[in-house]
């Protein structure tokens, strides 16, 4: 009796054992813009330089639009009411996702080249600086957010309604269809 419980208990093993492996399997095939989709986001006490204290909230969006491309829009609140705010469609590069500006922005600044991918702990949005444009005085787009902090989208038709996911989307057809990289 002990000997078949000790096989059975071993076949038990080996089958969670298997499934663990098959499920890694699966993340693996899974690209970035799979992988990464979700809302991303956090609730802070922010302030002004009057002393004067208030909530805000940054949130990253992520919605996958093809297997090798997604939605983002990225919303980040800063001391004194300033704000980074852009929207765009990334394209999947292994385990992250980078946005490459369709135009310039006025002014002769440099293309928007941003990275969003998990490093360790935290989600994270890289931009080596060429993204200023997008934010105000105190803004900046090098932002971290608690990867634990991912949920689904529970608004997603009033997100994909949205004139951010419009344009991004219509800029992204245009770019395809000109043979390009799709931003």
């Amino acid at each position: 009796m002990k000997r078949i419980r000790s096989m059975l208990s071993s076949g038990l093993v080996i089958l969670g054992m298997t499934a663990g492996a098959e499920v890694a399997v699966a993340e693996e095939r899974m690209t970035a813009a799979q992988s990464l989709a979700g809302r991303y986001s956090r609730h802070f006490q922010n302030g002004l330089v009057s002393g004067e204290k208030y909530w805000s909230d940054d949130v990253v969006e992520i919605v996958p639009i093809a297997a090798d491309a997604a939605y983002f829009r990225v919303s980040l609140q800063f001391y004194n009411g300033h704000t980074c705010d852009i929207s765009g469609v990334a394209t999947a590069d292994r385990d992250r996702l980078i946005y490459h500006e369709p135009s310039a922005p006025p002014g002769g600044a440099t293309h928007c080249v941003l990275t969003l991918a998990r490093a360790g702990a935290n989600f994270e949005i890289a931009d080596k600086q060429s993204c200023r444009a997008h934010c105000g005085a105190r803004g900046m787009l090098d932002w971290r957010l608690p990867f634990n902090s991912k949920r689904p989208i529970t608004y997603m038709a009033r997100l994909q309604a949205s004139r951010e996911y419009q344009e991004a989307l219509e800029a992204w057809r245009t770019g395809q269809a000109k043979g390009g990289m799709g931003q």
